[in-house]
């Protein structure tokens, strides 16, 4: 090989190791009970494709309905249903993104009090939450936090779900 074109292949070579292909990235997930409803961690190396999500608030359970026609916690549905239209939400603009629910790394939920219960549902939140983790369409789970918020933006609003998902980019 040409002396010139030996330079250039050492020089390449010596970039790659140096800055690892985008391909060595991935998504550790990290359960050390394996009955747990979240992991413990979640590990993305560098290189990494990463979605933000804005929090996403529910829906009427009324598909039709305007959200300024709503007057009440009824129509929007309990923590469940509330919980599940949330979700819904984040995986229709995953899907607009390329994403999966399964590339879900971590959730933030914010709870506020389910005026019937005059208290917060985390078993509704955790119902609708496993309708899509845990499942045969998705058997991953995803890191978490849930706080208790004194009210969301809206009276009628009792969940709202930020997320962050993660992936190898494409190759």
């Amino acid at each position: 090989m040409h002396p010139k074109f030996l330079s250039a292949a050492m020089v390449m070579a010596a970039a790659l190791a140096i800055f690892p292909a985008a391909a060595d990235a991935q998504v550790t997930r990290i359960k050390r009970n394996p009955a747990a409803l979240i992991l413990d961690a979640a590990k993305v190396t560098a290189g990494a494709d990463m979605l933000y999500i804005s929090g996403q608030l529910p829906s009427p359970l009324d598909p039709n309905m305007p959200m300024t026609e709503v007057k009440s916690v009824e129509q929007m549905g309990d923590t469940k249903a509330q919980t599940i239209s949330c979700l819904e939400k984040i995986k229709g603009i995953l899907e607009s993104q390329g994403y999966t629910m399964a590339d879900l790394v971590k959730l933030s939920l914010f709870i506020a009090a389910d005026p019937k219960l005059g208290k917060l549902d985390f078993a509704g939140a955790n119902e609708g939450f496993k309708t899509f983790f845990g499942t045969a369409e998705n058997p991953t789970t995803v890191t978490r936090s849930t706080f208790q918020v004194a009210g969301l933006v809206g009276p009628y609003y009792l969940i709202e779900i930020e997320a962050i998902a993660a992936k190898a980019p494409a190759k």
